[in-house]
């Protein structure tokens, strides 16, 4: 990649961002890149989980150990977006574009299996416009296992960009385990297995150790 700039990733919920892209967050970061989280819903599916504060102290531990210089949280309700507005899904990520000034994006897949990942793909990507925000050089898509692993047969991931991420692997799973609920033993999808499993598929597409694979949307050389 070229010289340190801005990441921003956009996570439909807290561990998107790590379950896909995490281990190109913690290299980018290495490389002196400036990252920041977006983080549109809470990911709250009971009210034990808000009660008794465990998924703010998970979203606080995340961000801490990449050193995420900013988190911005929509706070949308999960499971929900078709029906909250698009004006106002727009506003919140757009903010959130307009205050990072990134130059690259992440994104999940446009064909995930769940409807808030269609909402967040959707409209993230008209908050991309070198027009309105010019910051933005690079637009990519990332896989969430359990989604990605669903989508439509007609629209598959097919990854053309991909990430060696040999040595930040182990660092990515530890930060996954620090959301206490989500990872869980094979075969269920979203396991360290699976995890080290899908990192050895795209490290063999690209000839290393371990990868993570992506999606190109956009990509602007400009002068």
């Amino acid at each position: 990649m070229a010289q340190p700039g801005t990441l921003l990733v956009i996570a439909p919920h807290p561990d998107d961002e790590t379950l896909g892209p995490g281990g190109t967050l913690l290299r980018r970061a290495g490389e002196g890149w400036a990252l920041h989280w977006l983080l549109v819903t809470d990911g709250q599916h009971s009210t034990g989980e808000a009660s008794d504060g465990r998924r703010e102290r998970e979203i606080d531990a995340v961000a801490a150990r990449y050193g995420f210089e900013g988190v911005h949280r929509l706070k949308m309700p999960v499971s929900a977006l078709h029906r909250v507005s698009e004006t106002d899904l727009y506003d919140g990520i757009a903010g959130a574009v307009r205050e990072a000034e990134p130059s690259v994006v992440l994104l999940p897949f446009r064909s995930d299996a769940h409807s808030d990942h269609h909402a967040v793909n959707a409209i993230g990507w008209s908050c991309t416009k070198s027009f309105r925000f010019p910051s933005v050089r690079r637009v990519l898509m990332y896989d969430t296992p359990s989604e990605t692993d669903f989508s439509h047969p007609g629209d598959p991931f097919v990854p053309d960009v991909l990430v060696d991420i040999t040595g930040y692997l182990d660092a990515k799973i530890e930060i996954m385990g620090l959301y206490e609920s989500e990872l869980r033993a094979h075969p269920f999808p979203r396991s360290e297995k699976g995890l080290r499993a899908r990192a050895a598929l795209y490290g063999a597409m690209a000839g290393c150790e371990a990868a993570e694979g992506f999606m190109l949307m956009r990509d602007i050389d400009r002068l």
